[in-house]
């Protein structure tokens, strides 16, 4: 599908991956609608790409219905939806502070698994209701992490969202396929993005010699550009791409 005068949603799009996903898809002419849970993030970075600003938890039906209705009514109806959105969270199960608390565990899955589906299912349901570009309809896009694969101590919550975000992926693509709506998955290694800029530079540095190669943390611009090649690929479906240097994540 090509990204020109396309109408496209990104959740968590005010900052990180999703800043540089609505950067990569505004240059390639495609009209953003940014979603993010803070306001102010949202709408700077909907200035700056020519798009709308949409306050909103992915976690809330209501909400993201109100985004995705005021989003096209200035767009028109989205063909592509990246979500980008969530959190992180580390603790063990038993340590120093105690228990893992349940509340901890179940709002990190909420955010990153449950937000991911609400997104994906409201937006699908009004995809569904307007006719296909050639051969497809349009393109949803997750993201997970490598930590669905090899989470470290510590990550029990946020490797189990990302899991299950990495399993939703292919029945998601078979499910929507008869409406011609591809769906696939992107599992980021170690970027630099917000969640790693309160690391220091010394820090930083030591996470991204563990990567064999290119030895650095990734650049949310590598994201956003895999993220417009899914979205030009047709036969690119029910798929998670690691983007990661060819790490493997150690215990610790």
């Amino acid at each position: 599908m090509e990204l020109k005068d396309v109408a496209v949603l990104i959740t968590g799009g005010g900052s990180g991956l999703g800043e540089a996903t609505a950067r990569a898809m505004a240059a390639k002419g495609a009209r953003i609608g940014v979603i993010d849970q803070n306001k102010d993030n949202a709408e700077k970075v909907a200035a700056e790409v020519k798009g709308v600003g949409l306050h909103a938890d992915v976690t809330s039906e209501e909400q993201i219905k109100a985004a995705i209705a005021k989003a096209e009514a200035t767009h028109g109806v989205a063909r592509v939806l990246m979500n980008c959105a969530g959190i992180g969270g580390s603790q063990r199960i038993v340590g120093r502070d105690g228990v893992y608390p349940l509340e901890k565990f179940a709002r990190i899955i909420n955010v990153n698994l449950i937000g991911t589906f609400n997104c994906l299912r409201l937006f699908a349901e009004r995809l569904v209701t307007i006719e296909p570009v050639g051969e497809e309809r349009g393109v949803i896009i997750n993201t997970a992490s490598v930590a669905a694969y090899e989470g470290q101590i510590g990550q029990i919550a946020y490797s189990a969202s990302k899991g299950g975000v990495v399993g939703l992926t292919l029945p998601a693509a078979r499910d929507l396929a008869s409406q011609k709506i591809r769906v696939n998955t992107i599992a980021p290694g170690l970027f630099f993005t917000p969640l790693l800029m309160s690391l220091s530079e010394e820090a930083r540095k030591s996470l991204g010699a563990q990567v064999p190669h290119p030895s650095r943390l990734g650049d949310a611009k590598e994201y956003g550009s895999l993220a417009v090649h899914i979205v030009e690929n047709p036969m690119l479906n029910g798929e998670t791409i690691r983007l990661d240097g060819a790490i493997r994540m150690a215990p610790r």
